[in-house]
């Protein structure tokens, strides 16, 4: 079985992990309504998505 033949020091270990952080997600402003909302998705108070109102499905897809 392979065994590291040093200890892995704390300063590469932790250069192993810099991309490792979540990230909170930056909210867009939209357009229409000026309401923060997340980006490539609706607005949730407008119904819109790149400046045309989007109608939401009536019956939930199988």
């Amino acid at each position: 079985m392979a065994v590291p033949k040093r200890k892995t020091s704390k300063t590469r270990r932790d250069k192993r992990r810099t991309h490792q952080a979540l990230e909170v997600p930056r909210p867009n402003v939209c357009p229409v309504c000026h309401q923060p909302k997340r980006p490539h998705h609706m607005c949730p108070t407008c119904k819109h998505y790149r400046g045309r109102e989007v109608e939401p499905l009536r019956v939930e897809a199988p």
